[in-house]
């Protein structure tokens, strides 16, 4: 399978990087190749084209919040510091890969329709694991009873994004990890006094 291949990870690597300085539409793909040290031609025995190329850089990645979260989850912690660690995850992966967070935060939000449902599909399995959490704690009776599931996924991956993306355009200026606790808390606790 090519996705096992070190050649397809170091291409991988390279478009994360020459997309993040260059923008996705300024990213050749002979300099992904030159990034990659590969020849131009190598870059499609793996990939169809650049879009291809786009598609995997995010799936790849996404990998690794997947197996990330899977790891938090089968953890037994209370839902708050469950879901503290899944906000400090997210955080600390794009925090010490600040190229996937330039591709994550602006370069994916520029693309096409289909481009855009592609990216979804890739969404879908960490949007599900975040679901798990939340109807976690609401059957251990520590979120309420009423939570509207979607909304409060929506909610929370919408506030982490959103963190993300002003860091990103803060040119990285503040420490993203510090701030996880206090969005989980947030989250949690609303803006109501305690």
């Amino acid at each position: 399978m090519k996705r096992t291949k070190p050649k397809y990870k170091q291409i991988v690597d390279a478009a994360v990087i020459v997309i993040a300085e260059n923008g996705y539409h300024q990213a050749q793909v002979s300099k992904i190749a030159k990034e990659a040290g590969v020849a131009d031609g190598t870059i499609y025995l793996y990939f169809k084209n650049k879009e291809d190329i786009l598609i995997s850089v995010f799936r790849e990645k996404m990998e690794i919040f997947v197996e990330n979260i899977k790891e938090i989850l089968k953890k037994d912690l209370p839902i708050a510091e469950k879901l503290q660690l899944v906000v400090e995850n997210h955080f600390t992966v794009l925090q010490e890969d600040p190229h996937l967070a330039i591709v994550t935060q602006l370069e994916l939000r520029q693309s096409n329709k289909d481009l855009r449902f592609q990216i979804n599909n890739v969404l879908k399995e960490y949007m599900v694991l975040l679901d798990t959490l939340l109807e976690e704690g609401v059957e251990k009776g520590e979120l309420s009873p009423n939570l509207d599931l979607r909304l409060a996924r929506q909610m929370l991956f919408g506030t982490m994004d959103e963190t993300i993306t002003s860091w990103v355009m803060n040119e990285q200026k503040f420490n993203l990890i510090r701030l996880a606790p206090k969005v989980s808390d947030m989250l949690l606790h609303g803006y109501k006094l305690q």
